[in-house]
């Protein structure tokens, strides 16, 4: 493999929408999101009114990376080789003495050495993204509450989460005005929204002019994607894309066989963005509503669609390029749902947005915030959930904690191994690349390079410091 990558090289460029090309304001989102879990709790399931209450100190529990135990209550942080590096039950974190008694230094029991473990089990769920770590918080505050209000010593709550995630992001949530999530989004986009900075936009426009066949993919429904779009990029997004798929279903859009997993037309005709028709040209028909309608045994022509597969996107791609084999670069945030299924089922260029990168430089990864925001929203805020966890350390690294009669020595935690493994190459924003050159050479993670080659424009200063990192 080549030891650089660059975007002049690929034929198609891919975008996930929520936290890749759409930017959240961290310290508002999270509390929103919990809050609309919390919320569903309490009413409708009869859970401790506790729940409702979060303070600023409690965000400092929400680290990305961390696996949560459905049966017991733990979650754990996991070594690159398997082992725990830390645990707690709930939000109480167990002392390196009650960690080796409970874990040892064998791998954890869920644990698939060959890096392709899932994210989500009916035994476990890793919270790998920013819509899901409030509710990493909130689960473990669950834990809290039947442990010491009821003895519990395994749960069954799982349930519950699942019915609140129903409740308030089920298809029709948005255009129902369901739950607390969408209804408050709606009403002060600002609030929870970075606008899309200039040279991002700027930068679409080029790769578009390039020749490039420019791609959005994303979970959120299309209701919700397009009132994103428009916030951020304007009234006339569509003119960027080529296809935009909405409710991809992530990891399937990329895992499951074509016939498992078929397109839709939306309101029962394709809507064909202007990208894909050529300059000074208007879209063909405006969508009325959202509803998906038709399965197409194929895809065949540019369009925006819902649902679908990898397999029927890159044989329409093929045509579109007149290539046998384009090359595609995605860019997502997700490791579970973007850069681990792009890469290892698609075989695609894959640049993982890892908003990680720009609290551990600055620490104050929101001070981007207008000054006209400064103060306007009443409350205390979270803290920012790419910021340290005092509690878990680092994303990237920790201590195998010594024990007596043990030395102290780093190792990559499970969550940067998966980075180096399939990420072509690590950014902490789309943004901070928009002002290269499209044929600026990155170097790219593989296994001639060093474990921290692929990290643009810097690698983690913990991974820079720190010279005694040992690889298990």
């Amino acid at each position: 493999m080549a030891q650089h990558f660059s975007l002049a090289a690929c034929d198609v460029v891919g975008f996930d929408l929520d936290h890749t090309l759409c930017r959240y304001n961290l310290p508002e989102s999270a509390p929103l999101i919990y809050n609309s879990f919390a919320q569903f709790l309490v009413k409708e399931k009869g859970y401790d009114k506790d729940l409702l209450t979060v303070t600023p100190e409690h965000w400092d529990f929400c680290c990305k990376g961390l696996a949560l135990d459905l049966e017991d209550g733990n979650f754990v942080k996991l070594a690159d080789n398997g082992t725990v590096l830390r645990a707690s039950h709930g939000t109480t974190m167990m002392a390196p003495e009650e960690l080796a008694e409970k874990y040892g230094w064998k791998a954890w029991k869920h644990f698939v050495s060959d890096m392709g473990m899932a994210c989500r089990s009916g035994k476990y769920y890793v919270y790998d993204n920013y819509f899901d770590l409030p509710g990493a918080l909130l689960c473990a505050r669950v834990v809290d509450s039947l442990t010491q209000n009821n003895g519990q010593k395994t749960f069954d709550f799982w349930k519950d989460i699942v019915a609140g995630i129903q409740h308030n992001y089920k298809v029709s949530a948005f255009k129902e005005n369901c739950g607390i999530y969408f209804p408050e989004i709606k009403r002060d986009l600002g609030r929870y929204l970075h606008s899309c900075p200039e040279s991002v936009k700027k930068w679409l426009r080029q790769l578009k002019d390039a020749g490039k066949i420019l791609l959005l993919i994303t979970n959120s429904h299309s209701d919700y994607c397009r009132l994103l779009c428009k916030h951020i990029l304007g009234n006339d997004f569509a003119d960027l894309f080529d296809i935009v798929i909405t409710n991809a279903l992530k990891p399937g859009f990329f895992s499951h066989l074509p016939s498992q997993r078929l397109f839709r037309t939306l309101n029962g005709r394709m809507v064909v963005p202007p990208a894909a028709m050529g300059k000074n040209t208007e879209a063909k028909s405006v969508l009325e509503n959202d509803d998906e309608q038709a399965a197409l045994p194929s895809l065949e022509k540019p369009g925006w669609y819902s649902q679908g597969n990898a397999v029927h996107l890159y044989e329409l791609l093929k045509k579109m390029t007149g290539k046998p084999e384009p090359k595609v670069a995605y860019f997502g945030d997700s490791m579970h749902s973007d850069i681990f299924p792009a890469r290892h089922y698609s075989n695609w260029e894959t640049v993982l947005i890892l908003e990680e990168l720009r609290g551990d430089r600055d620490r104050k990864p929101e001070e981007s915030e207008p000054l006209e925001k400064k103060g306007k929203y009443e409350g205390q805020k979270a803290k920012p959930l790419n910021s340290l966890s005092e509690k878990w350390g680092s994303f990237f690294i920790d201590s195998i904690s010594g024990l007596e009669n043990t030395e102290e020595s780093s190792i990559y935690t499970w969550s940067c191994k998966r980075i180096s493994t399939y990420s072509t190459i690590a950014i902490p924003s789309i943004e901070a690349i928009a002002e290269l050159p499209l044929d600026y050479k990155f170097t790219r993670f593989s296994s001639n390079n060093s474990k921290t080659a692929g990290y643009y424009p810097n690698p983690p200063l913990v991974l820079s410091n720190d010279e005694t990192l040992t690889a298990k």
